[in-house]
């Protein structure tokens, strides 16, 4: 792609400058050097020649030394800036002793749920218990509490008391403000509330956990850091000279007129101009303005100095309408080059959250990656198998970040939207790390992705654009003009990558954005041509555009276009190679016509799928405040809006799983009746335009007779 100097300087000079992972001074205990693994006893410790840890890190997952396992990353990263850090794997959480196996730290206690929620690891869709735990050793079920992170952190308060506690991970970057619960069915507290942590730290946390080490490690309390990028802190009092943006409400009059400020009381204040009030039972008197939302584009402020205040708890818990407004402002406010403060009050209590992190720079994300992993599970586990570690010990992360947006996923809550890629090299060399690290590697790498297999070295064109965009997705309705879409990055890498010696097969099974691909099919024929093993899995989704907008995905078409490079590129390669696809039921917004549309289109394409997804509703997700609210936060909610179709009954739920599986003869009795109901007996027979048989004339005479006797 041609461009001037000018607009590539643009586009590659970063709006903030930021201080690089690798440039901190050492803390001391440097002296110590890199620990075989981070210790989980004394006597481990004792061999390293520590008195004490000065961060323990506390997580519901067996501890495995390997980059794509949290508690792995967050330990070696602090081990590089000088800490002594300790793991705390899996405890016994029915009293504190097990939380005082290393002593108190000298710094904080990090506590994480895992690279997993806590609840989405221990129950499915239907809120059944599941019968194994993939980051346990053998597998087994129990050895982590529902809600780890509370629990842990309650733990580790009573250990000791006057010690720092840091919460991260999914389970806690998901739960950062008031959230609906589809385990209780209610909206619960910000974590941050409910753990008593002392601060939360959200996404892929490198840069704010560099930073506050150092910082608490200097004297420094956590009080004094409440602006830290990429966190959240409970605050009693807000800071005065701040300007709050009111959208505690949706239903602001057409016109709103200047009105003076009650709380703008002092002389400095006054000086700095007029406000605009609102009513708000909510606001602080430390605030030196409050303007109504609808104001905010004609009101003069300082963009620095301003925060979004959300609807309180209380509010978001009785009016389901503003839980649902309250989502779309927090994705909104999801570019950390303009994202304002969210505010959010809980009782008499402040959640104040932070903007986003700046996103990682390649050569810090190679130098995370390099740091000097073992690879494998701590050897306290023995020969003892953990299943997550078998699925990725073979493969590489190459990116993190999304920009898809899908409502039902929590990628994009979690690492941003923005990708952060690592160089080839990084890539190459961890390559060759697996092949000579990895007991009994076989020549195979099992996946070469991240949260999508194809969005590597895909970013905005200009940087200038992207610090002022604020849309949801780069790719939904239609793909951005501002995107690159040149895959020819990922080509140069896959090519590489099977060219190492040693190395026989590169698979790739990540998910991958197929609408994207379209835009590049020397990237289709490489994939199809060499790293396809005879079955691709692919995420449609859904076939009817109903249920798709409210999803977020292409239509259907684009799966179409793309299958029909794919058979290109396979018959090219002398392959036979089938697409899997996946779809979702019971999803927000769709109801069982589209369900009945979307078997009747698997079975024309005479698919019949085994494993199928029932929506689940993830913490934070928009699809989740679909779910809950059963308003559109894609747009504007207002109390007029038309609701949503959603699937909440148990019952429901499992006819709309049932449509596809329509081949199962388990599901022929529902589906029969369903269809009977909706009018659409015409599709029970035994013919090709059928969709399920009727009932075996053997048991209808059976019935019969039953009813005579």
């Amino acid at each position: 792609m041609n461009q001037s100097t000018s607009s590539k300087n643009e586009r590659d000079t970063p709006p903030e400058k930021v201080k690089e992972l690798f440039s901190y001074p050492k803390y001391w205990a440097e002296c110590f050097g890199t620990a075989p693994y981070l210790p989980m006893s004394r006597e481990e410790m004792d061999e390293l020649g520590w008195d004490s840890c000065d961060i323990i890190i506390v997580t519901a997952d067996a501890y495995v030394d390997h980059p794509s396992f949290g508690m792995a990353v967050v330990g070696r990263l602090l081990e590089a800036q000088g800490f002594r850090v300790g793991i705390i794997s899996q405890p016994q959480w029915s009293d504190a002793e097990a939380f005082k196996t290393l002593g108190q730290p000298n710094l904080f206690f990090g506590v994480t749920g895992g690279n997993m929620d806590s609840l989405i690891n221990r129950y499915t869709a239907d809120l059944r218990l599941r019968s194994d735990d993939a980051y346990t050793p053998d597998a087994l079920p129990g050895k982590r509490p529902d809600r780890s992170v509370i629990v842990y952190s309650q733990r580790c308060r009573e250990a000791y008391y006057d010690t720092p506690i840091v919460i991260g991970g999914i389970e806690a970057s998901l739960r950062r403000i008031a959230q609906y619960d589809y385990w209780s069915n209610k909206v619960r507290r910000s974590v941050l509330i409910d753990s008593n942590a002392d601060i939360l730290l959200y996404g892929n946390a490198e840069r704010a956990l560099t930073e506050l080490a150092h910082q608490i490690a200097a004297g420094r309390s956590v009080d004094e850091l409440w602006q830290l990028r990429g966190t959240a802190i409970i605050k009693n009092e807000l800071p005065g000279g701040w300007t709050e943006i009111n959208s505690t409400r949706i239903d602001w009059p057409a016109k709103i007129d200047d009105i003076p400020n009650p709380y703008d009381f002092h002389d400095k204040k006054k000086k700095q101009g007029s406000a605009v009030a609102a009513p708000n039972n909510e606001a602080q008197t430390d605030v030196i303005r409050i303007i109504p939302l609808p104001l905010q584009r004609k009101a003069k402020f300082d963009e620095k100095t301003s925060f979004i205040r959300l609807p309180s708890f209380n509010k978001v818990v009785n009016d389901s309408a503003l839980y649902a407004h309250a989502s779309r402002v927090l994705h909104q406010e999801a570019n950390p080059y303009n994202a304002k403060p969210l505010v959010q009050k809980h009782g008499t209590q402040d959640v104040w959250i932070n903007p986003p992190p700046i996103p990682l720079e390649t050569e810090e994300m190679d130098w995370i990656f390099d740091l000097p992993y073992q690879r494998r599970p701590h050897p306290h586990y023995g020969d003892s198998r953990i299943p997550a570690y078998d699925m990725i010990k073979t493969s590489v992360n190459i990116m993190r970040g999304c920009f898809g947006g899908c409502t039902f996923c929590s990628i994009t809550e979690h690492e941003g939207r923005i990708i952060q890629s690592r160089s080839e090299d990084s890539i190459i060399k961890e390559i060759g790390k697996i092949r000579d690290q990895v007991p009994g590697f076989t020549g195979t790498i099992s996946d070469l992705g991240g949260p999508t297999a194809n969005m590597y070295k895909l970013n905005c064109k200009s940087q200038k654009i992207q610090s002022t965009c604020k849309r949801l997705s780069c790719v939904y309705p239609n793909i951005c003009k501002h995107l690159k879409t040149d895959h020819s990055a990922t080509t140069n890498l896959y090519r590489r990558a099977r060219a190492v010696p040693g190395v026989k097969r590169v698979a790739i099974a990540s998910g991958l954005r197929y609408d994207l691909a379209l835009k590049d099919p020397k990237y289709i024929e490489e994939l199809v041509t060499h790293h396809v093993g005879g079955y691709l899995k692919i995420a449609p989704e859904h076939s009817e555009d109903k249920t798709l907008s409210k999803m977020m995905k292409p239509s259907i078409s684009a799966y179409d276009e793309f299958k029909t490079l794919f058979d290109k590129f396979s018959k090219k390669a002398g392959k036979e190679q089938y697409l899997i696809p996946y779809f979702i039921a019971a999803h927000p917004g769709c109801d069982e016509e589209d369900m009945l549309n979307l078997s009747m289109w698997l079975k024309e394409h005479k698919f019949k799928p085994d494993q199928v997804q029932t929506f689940y509703p993830s913490p934070m997700a928009l699809a989740t405040a679909m779910y809950y609210s059963e308003r559109n936060p894609l747009a504007k909610v207002r109390y007029k809006s038309e609701k949503l179709k959603v699937i909440k009954d148990i019952d429901q739920r499992r006819l709309q799983k049932a449509f596809l599986r329509y081949h199962d003869e388990k599901n022929w009795p529902i589906l029969r009746k369903a269809l009977q109901d909706m009018g659409r007996s015409d599709l029970i027979g035994n013919g090709s335009q059928h969709l399920i048989p009727p009932v075996p004339q053997k048991k209808v005479i059976k019935k019969r007779n039953n009813r005579r006797r």
